[in-house]
């Protein structure tokens, strides 16, 4: 079946195409993750973050739907891996919607047993938030994102990151928070992405600034930028592979270095730099063990590019990808071969054997956990309305409830100087223990005075 991007549509206002506001948010916000404004790749039914999906197909989507119209208020829907399976008689207070995604028992979560399961049609890829349909495009992961750089710069530079050039890989729907958090920071972002249309959609919602087709044209300019103390952001169309040898070969000082390529997917997320992207694609297709070959030596060559980097005083971190996990599955696996060589012959491969996953530290650990250790965590909300009007009564509720939280307070006012709405106008921002029942609490009182047009 194809996708229709006019059927799919979501929609907005405060007419009910199902039995409550329970089940039509549940409709809602499974449409808005299909939004081509959110999605990355809808047709696919794709949501973001390698092959994260809203629903297992077609099919499955259309009768999501059509139970989602016909739910009653006392029953609740089963999505058993972005496929509907059963309708319960339940009560008013059960929840409406119980969803379980890509669930494998440990030993055989591997990604070879999920695939021949993916192509028998019995499972999808839910991601976090993709599966689970609360996905509200890049936003959701920016202010994230934002608090990442932000104890960064806290950490390591002052409090701000003006003057300093932070690099990375991947612009997609994860990645692409973070030429926008950078640059909230105060700082210079040079971002490589190997697909254009990626870098294009980041401009166009702009969280990027500038794109260059060139590797070095794109570390001048942000050398410059870098001179200037300008916050400024650029997209460069390359591999991160060749992104970081052109970097080491310059002698160019980095300050901050992480990536957010999809890692976590060797198939379908990581493109390997030794063949164009193209060429990549087909051979996907046609050859898929030799394909994962080049993508583990790949994020291999990544990695160690990132500890010489790293040596020279670059302050790296994993984002949570699973790319050192990547390089140290190869490294195990090909110790005689010509990359794992080549990096031993030199002081790059500084570590002993198997401990490649040590050599920079993740991201939660170093910078997100104090937050984590308060209690902090993100918290979104989404206009059911579709009206941006109503994403501004809540920021100013939010800011007259939490009035001496300062890095709050510059979230609010830097999301709304900075950020486009994709899709369902949403917001997204991080608050401590016990803030989100204060917040929960504020918006429903909205909802029941009329303030906000829908729920």
């Amino acid at each position: 079946s194809q996708f229709d991007f006019q059927k799919f549509k979501t929609p907005t206002g405060t007419t009910l195409r199902c039995k409550g506001w329970v089940q039509e948010a549940a409709l809602r916000m499974l449409l808005n993750n299909l939004d081509p404004a959110v999605a990355e790749r809808p047709e696919d039914l794709i949501v973001y973050g390698g092959r994260g999906k809203a629903a297992r197909d077609i099919p499955s989507l259309e009768k999501i739907i059509r139970c989602l119209e016909q739910l009653e208020n006392n029953q609740s829907l089963l999505i058993q891996s972005g496929k509907p399976v059963a309708v319960l008689q339940t009560h008013e207070d059960a929840p409406r919607v119980l969803l379980s995604n890509s669930q494998l028992v440990p030993n055989w979560a591997t990604w070879q047993h999920f695939d021949e399961l993916e192509q028998k049609g019995l499972m999808m890829y839910g991601q976090m938030t993709a599966g689970s349909w609360i996905y509200i495009g890049s936003q959701g992961i920016v202010q994230g994102t934002y608090e990442t750089f932000a104890a960064v710069a806290d950490k390591h530079f002052g409090g701000s990151l003006a003057g300093t050039l932070s690099v990375t890989a991947g612009l997609g729907g994860m990645g692409g928070a973070q030429p926008l958090a950078i640059t909230m920071c105060g700082g210079v972002a040079l971002c490589a992405e190997v697909e254009e249309w990626r870098i294009d959609k980041r401009l166009a919602t702009k969280y990027l600034d500038e794109k260059c087709t060139h590797i070095d044209e794109a570390i001048e300019k942000a050398l410059a930028a870098k001179q200037q103390k300008k916050a400024w952001s650029i997209g460069v169309l390359c591999n991160a592979v060749e992104l970081l040898q052109a970097l080491i070969k310059k002698g160019v000082v980095v300050d901050v270095l992480t990536d957010q390529t999809s890692a976590h997917d060797p198939l379908v997320g990581y493109l390997p730099h030794q063949i164009p992207a193209e060429e990549a694609v087909r051979l996907r297709e046609q050859d898929k063990e030799a394909y994962l070959h080049l993508a583990y030596e790949s994020m291999y060559v990544h990695t160690q590019l990132m500890c010489a980097l790293q040596d020279t005083g670059s302050i790296a971190f994993d984002y949570g990808n699973n790319l050192r996990a990547r390089a140290l599955e190869f490294e195990q696996k090909n110790s005689t071969s010509a990359a794992v060589k080549e990096f031993e012959k030199t002081l790059l491969h500084r570590s002993p054997k198997g401990t490649t996953s040590q050599l920079f530290p993740g991201f939660v650990p170093a910078y997100i956990r104090p937050l984590f250790c308060e209690g902090k965590g993100p918290f979104r909300w989404v206009a059911l309305s579709g009206d941006p009007s109503d994403i501004a009564v809540t920021d100013e509720v939010i800011r007259n409830l939490f009035p001496h939280n300062a890095s709050l307070q510059r979230w609010l006012t830097l999301a709304h100087e900075k950020i486009s709405f994709q899709g369902l106008p949403a917001r997204i921002c991080w608050l401590g223990q016990g803030e989100r029942k204060l917040a929960g609490l504020a918006f429903n009182q909205l909802v029941r005075e009329g303030r906000v047009k829908a729920p």
